[in-house]
């Protein structure tokens, strides 16, 4: 079966839309990349859970996850519409299950839904969330987990944990059609939690970040758990993340990415940073599939500031049809 692809639109989260002033020019700008991804041959579009950037805060634009979704669920008409991953401490768990049941029906049942437990202290404390250990997010990160999959498969269910609680919600409708489950992606690598609660509950899970010991390793931990609990590992969508951009190393770098870097950033930063060009992409994305992944989603810097990087991204994907 073939892999299928995803690509991240500039969010703003990693300094992609530094170089507007103009918030509505931004958002525009992230719309037509998505718009440009829906008329081509892209699987999904994607989108971050964070409201600073990294590698840290500035006073530059990042919008916000779900509110984003259910735009370019308007905006779009054929590709799915993700979150990698929704960050549970930042909404309740019913509130959260509320939420993507709407989006999908917004999107004529588009929506792939990622929850995470989340891990950016920084701008956990800047908002005003508790920030906690990591034993007691993975805590309720399971219970979570637990809620939404119950709110989306039961008329009035009920929960009463340690952590969350709750009592006969209606969450209606469910999905965009009846029947339907919204499809929950779990994100991270954790052996003891996530990746159970992946074989429990979870439609697709991401790991490894493109490197492919780590994904293999990871997946054969998730077919272990999908055996101890008796779920088809093969049900089990596995993707991964792959940072790249598609102009070749060599001479003609700095001048073949200026337009996309823009005022932000150095050649020699995104020549650390990223895959470059189509070689070196589709020798990491191969290494991966050959690991178990059978989904990558990309993240391709300067898709706000240059219209030619993504019809570049397109022709690498299109080797895989």
């Amino acid at each position: 079966m073939a892999p299928k692809f995803g690509i991240f639109v500039p969010q703003g989260w990693r300094q992609d839309l530094n170089d507007f002033t103009d918030p509505v020019a931004a958002f525009e700008a992230m719309v037509e990349v998505a718009k440009g991804a829906d008329e081509g041959e892209w699987d999904s579009i994607w989108v971050y859970d964070h409201f600073h950037t990294v590698p840290e805060p500035t006073q530059n634009p990042t919008f916000e996850c779900w509110t984003t979704s259910a735009a370019l669920a308007r905006e779009t008409s054929r590709a799915q519409i993700g979150q990698m991953v929704g960050c549970n401490g930042y909404r309740q768990p019913s509130l959260y299950a509320k939420t993507a049941s709407t989006v999908d029906v917004m999107s004529g049942g588009r929506l792939l839904a990622g929850l995470g437990a989340g891990w950016y202290e920084q701008e956990w404390k800047a908002y005003g969330y508790e920030w906690t250990d990591i034993p007691t997010r993975m805590r309720r990160f399971r219970e979570a987990v637990e809620i939404v999959n119950a709110m989306w498969t039961e008329q009035e269910p009920t929960y009463s944990g340690k952590q969350y609680s709750i009592d006969k919600p209606i969450n209606l409708p469910m999905s965009a059609a009846p029947g339907r489950k919204v499809p929950l992606w779990l994100g991270g690598g954790g052996e003891k939690v996530t990746l159970k609660l992946v074989a429990q509950y979870a439609d697709a899970c991401n790991v490894g970040a493109g490197d492919p010991e780590v994904i293999a390793t990871k997946l054969d931990i998730l077919r272990r758990h999908c055996d101890d609990v008796g779920r088809d590992y093969d049900q089990i969508t596995k993707s991964t993340s792959i940072n790249a951009f598609p102009v070749p190393r060599g001479d003609a770098f700095e001048a073949g990415s200026a337009k996309a870097r823009g005022a932000t950033w150095k050649a020699s930063t995104w020549e650390k940073t990223y895959a470059l060009g189509a070689d070196e992409i589709t020798a990491k994305v191969d290494a991966a599939l050959e690991a178990g992944a059978d989904y990558v989603i990309f993240y391709v810097p300067g898709l706000a500031n240059d219209g030619d990087i993504l019809p570049l991204m397109d022709e690498i994907i299109a080797g895989y049809r």
